[in-house]
């Protein structure tokens, strides 16, 4: 029996010795030096690493539910037929104008008539019919059909559209359509489940799965578009030909994304897809509703990835992130707040700025006019500036649209009949029909010329001009010019350009 009790208290000895051993250790690391207090050996690797005092929440992928957000996005995707057709269709007979034969232009006779037809996807935003989608989707097309996912179609308008941030904006005419409400791309996490909605090869209401991938990606194009915004939400949904201008939605069901690009070498998914935020695509939506056109704010800067600087520059930057200030407009709202050449911009409002492309993102939710707070790191040294936004003519004015061409340039137009064609030996142009004050009587331009060339492209027609003006008003920039070649009434050829940003 006592020696029953004996080995009995011999372990509860051992184990208050235990105890002890292990309060004592306890203690010590937690008196420790704040480096080694957090940190402990790994048992099977041996490597310090952080001790896990939190406890994760995680939830298992397949655990997630994605039905309910499938089915409240597939519903106001919607699927977009557009459609070019061929000059030979919409102007009659063809004239041919000699230099054009002689020297290699146009196309030597009658052309059989041909269209091209496009297909992509879009989303429903608002009950009232309107629908966002790619630039690339709808661009230069003469007829547009949206088709629902109940296979109801309709005959779709473009309010406006963005080459710079590939956006358009559709109207279909109708009440009570279904939506997808707008999410928060700015909460979006690395590692966060998404659905990619869209219509490809013609499949209709198609859903996708996959993670964020990274945030704020840069995507060289191609494009030649020194105004391109290119900060985009990179995914791992599978995404293909149709799916451009689709739905990224979260697993709320919430628009965080309009599916943009996808990289490839053989034109199909391989692995990677890229969206266009809606922080950014929204803005831009309700600009083009607003006001035709997009109204973007500058900082009136000359920017550079802190990793793209040379050795040298590198040597005066203290930090490894952010966009490097190389040069200032000339007419700059940044550098008159204080900044310098030099300085890096690490902040904007409060949000963290890694490169150029994560720039881009948050002064592109703004408008002229705006107010942000700007944190720059100069030469290791945090500054803050407050800096009124303006656009790019350097004023916080409204920028005006292609629809506001007459009225800009103080002229009406119109067509060319085939009479006035074959009577002037040409095969293209469009005739000014009247000049008030403007543009066109400051530079001398007056009733009866014909604008047969602008900035180095044929003019066919009173839309293909008003496209050509839209495209250098929003170029924005000090090279808002029209090169206008063409005949006047007596007829001579007469030249001249004309400066939109005056």
């Amino acid at each position: 029996m006592k020696r029953m009790w004996k080995n009995m208290l011999g372990i509860v000895l051992v184990a208050v010795i235990s105890a002890g051993a292990a309060i004592g250790t306890s203690a010590y690391l937690m008196n420790k030096n704040h480096e080694d207090s957090f940190y402990t050996a790994d048992a099977e690797y041996g490597f310090k690493q952080p001790v896990h005092l939190a406890n994760y929440n995680t939830v298992a992928a397949e655990n997630i539910d994605f039905t309910v957000s499938a089915e409240k996005a597939i519903h106001a995707v919607v699927h977009i037929k557009s459609t070019i057709q061929s000059k030979a269709q919409q102007g009659g007979r063809q004239y041919i104008d000699p230099f054009e034969y002689f020297f290699g232009f146009g196309n030597r006779g009658q052309s059989q008539p041909r269209q091209r037809v496009g297909f992509g996807s879009g989303v429903i935003i608002s009950v009232d019919g309107y629908i966002i989608t790619n630039n690339h989707v709808v661009e230069g097309a003469d007829d547009l059909e949206v088709t629902l996912n109940d296979s109801r179609k309709y005959t779709a308008k473009l309010i406006g559209n963005d080459p710079s941030t590939d956006i358009a904006l559709l109207k279909i005419e109708g009440t009570d359509f279904p939506t997808i409400p707008f999410g928060d791309s700015d909460k979006l996490k690395v590692g966060e489940w998404v659905l990619a909605v869209g219509n490809p090869f013609k499949l209709t209401s198609t859903v996708t799965a996959g993670i964020v991938s990274a945030k704020g990606r840069g995507v060289f194009t191609g494009s030649e578009d020194r105004n391109k915004i290119a900060s985009y939400i990179q995914t791992d949904a599978a995404v293909n030909p149709g799916n451009s201008g689709g739905a990224l939605v979260n697993t709320k069901g919430e628009l965080v994304g309009i599916n943009t690009l996808i990289y490839s070498e053989t034109g199909n998914f391989a692995g990677y897809s890229f969206a266009v935020p809606v922080s950014i695509a929204g803005k831009v939506a309700s600009d083009l509703k607003q006001y035709g056109t997009v109204q973007r704010a500058v900082l009136g800067v000359s920017i550079l990835d802190v990793q793209a600087l040379s050795e040298e520059q590198k040597e005066k930057v203290k930090v490894l992130e952010g966009a490097y200030v190389a040069d200032f407009a000339l007419r700059s709202s940044a550098k008159e707040a204080g900044m310098e050449a030099g300085d890096v911009i690490t902040a904007v409002n409060d949000v963290k700025v890694k490169s150029v492309s994560a720039l881009q993102e948050q002064v592109s939710r703004y408008r002229p006019g705006d107010k942000v707070k700007v944190i720059v790191d100069r030469k290791g040294s945090a500054k803050t500036f407050v800096v009124e936004l303006r656009n790019m003519q350097g004023n916080t004015e409204v920028v005006k649209g292609a629809g506001d061409a007459a009225e800009l340039l103080g002229a009406a137009f119109n067509e060319l009949s085939p009479r006035q064609k074959q009577q002037l030996g040409i095969s293209y142009g469009i005739e000014v029909s009247g000049v008030t004050n403007g543009k066109f009587r400051d530079a001398g331009i007056q009733k009866g010329y014909i604008i047969m060339i602008v900035n180095d492209q044929k003019v066919s027609s009173i839309e293909e001009f008003e496209k050509m003006v839209d495209k250098v008003l929003k170029g924005g920039g000090e090279d808002q010019v029209l090169f206008i070649k063409g005949i006047s009434s007596n007829g001579r050829t007469r030249y001249y350009a004309i400066d939109l940003a005056q």
